[in-house]
């Protein structure tokens, strides 16, 4: 086993003819959650009573509270045996794409619990721009924040399982990405902790994230202004006495009303961190800030107006080099996360198109039996293949230690621009009806013009 270092780069070997000779055998896979295997997961089959619609404080005029403040974090200093729990990453004799048995039930139960919970439920959310509090709540069922917090701190994780997050992104998003962000934030936070935090802020938090009440919870990168670089932010984060001041706006953020800590990214001395804020944090203020697309998502932004953190608060209580290097891994990550929810809900377009082009009849013939229908779903499946393979491959990379840089990169890029064009085929391919809210391509669109631009939350 070879255990990852998070303060160092790997060198790029994620180039044709750059890959090493891998020498050591495939790692066992992560142990499933015997609450995903054992859950009551038929009882959704039960549901009677109407799903509770909770919206924020005047979502559709906009507000400003202070942010929820539902529990009080036990700060624990560094310290004991051993430091920071960081999960193995095992290197692999060759690229498979097959996932194994486990990988297969758990996106499967996933996939499952998106379609039959969160696509009947996404609508409405789409329209009171926020998640129902019922679905949040049942999602905790399927155990997809445990399987990134390490045994140690009663989760289920003994190794990194950057593959399954991209597979459980995927199916999730397969129902509806919007519905998808708030129940894969919490797991987000999880997957920097374990990866990134200190032996005190892990001691701190990660317990939370392996209980039955997980905090909604959220990594905030994103800033409202155009042409957005995540590696030149304007959120400062100055050194004071107690520990650090945090100034600035940060937009894009999930479940922001009710959520109850964000890992925050700020420029520190010309470089950008990560810190850990909790959300009754003085100068903290939630705006809602609903946007065209995952408006399911609820999204809002945090006003940040001299918010004082203690020096634990710098994730990973290093600063300089190691916490810029796990400021940019996270990035990447996520950015590894958001292209795996476009070729969720990519999938999602190309299952509903198909049907529809088979079926709809015009001069007497299926629509599909005309060349220029035909080419464009052909197109569609074409470019979503290319979305899904380029991130796996960097997901199975991270997950081995290795560099995935461009890996990252590219599955940016072609989610900006496939991504898009696979939602405006859609939309096109339905013709006055990809238009109307009568079926959900329309809503599938704007959530993938969202999904090109989104920085953070999904870190896998």
């Amino acid at each position: 086993m070879v255990v990852m270092t998070t303060h160092t780069e790997p060198r790029d070997t994620s180039a044709v003819g750059k890959n090493p000779h891998k020498r050591n055998a495939i790692g066992t896979a992560m142990r499933v959650l015997t609450t995903v295997t054992g859950s009551d997961f038929a009882e959704k089959y039960q549901i009677r009573e109407p799903i509770n619609r909770i919206a924020y404080q005047a979502t559709k005029t906009g507000f400003q509270t202070l942010g929820a403040a539902n529990r009080a974090f036990k700060k624990v200093q560094s310290g004991g045996s051993g430091g920071a729990k960081r999960l193995t990453t095992a290197p692999k004799d060759y690229f498979n794409l097959n996932p194994d048995d486990e990988q297969q039930m758990i996106a499967e139960t996933v996939k499952e619990f998106a379609e039959e919970i969160l696509r009947p439920a996404a609508y409405e959310a789409d329209n009171a721009a926020t998640a129902p509090d019922d679905i949040v709540k049942r999602s905790a069922e399927l155990g997809i924040t445990m399987i990134n917090v390490p045994e140690d701190f009663d989760g289920a994780a003994t190794e990194r399982g950057v593959v399954t997050n991209a597979l459980v992104a995927e199916a999730m998003a397969y129902g509806d990405m919007g519905l998808a962000l708030p129940l894969l934030a919490p797991s987000g936070v999880a997957t920097t902790l374990t990866n990134f935090g200190s032996d005190g802020q892990q001691k701190t938090y990660l317990p939370d994230f392996a209980g039955e009440n997980v905090p909604q919870s959220a990594v905030v990168v994103a800033e409202p202004r155009a042409l957005f670089d995540a590696f030149s932010l304007q959120t400062k984060a100055t050194r004071v006495p107690s520990g650090y001041r945090l100034n600035g706006v940060k937009s894009f953020v999930p479940a922001a009303g009710s959520s109850e800590l964000f890992i925050v990214g700020a420029q520190l001395e010309g470089r950008p961190a990560l810190f850990i804020v909790e959300s009754d944090s003085q100068g903290l203020i939630v705006e809602a800030d609903p946007g065209m697309g995952v408006r399911a998502a609820g999204m809002g932004r945090l006003l940040l107006q001299d918010v004082a953190v203690p020096e634990s608060a710098l994730l990973g209580e290093e600063a300089g080099e190691a916490a810029f290097a796990a400021y940019r891994d996270v990035v990447r990550l996520s950015r590894l996360g958001w292209s795996a929810l476009a070729a969720g809900t990519g999938r999602a377009v190309l299952d509903y198109v198909i049907p529809y082009v088979n079926e709809r009849e015009a001069f007497g013939e299926p629509i599909s039996n005309r060349q220029a229908v035909a080419f464009m779903v052909a197109n569609i499946a074409t470019e979503l293949d290319g979305i899904r393979l380029v991130t796996l491959r960097g997901a199975s990379r991270a997950e081995q230690g290795l560099s995935f840089a461009r890996e990252s990169a590219l599955a940016r890029k072609l989610t900006l621009d496939k991504g898009l064009q696979i939602g405006l085929d859609g939309v096109q391919l339905l013709g006055g009806h990809g238009f109307t809210k009568e079926h959900p391509v329309e809503r599938w669109y704007r959530d993938l013009r969202g999904a090109g631009i989104g920085e953070g939350i999904v870190v896998l």
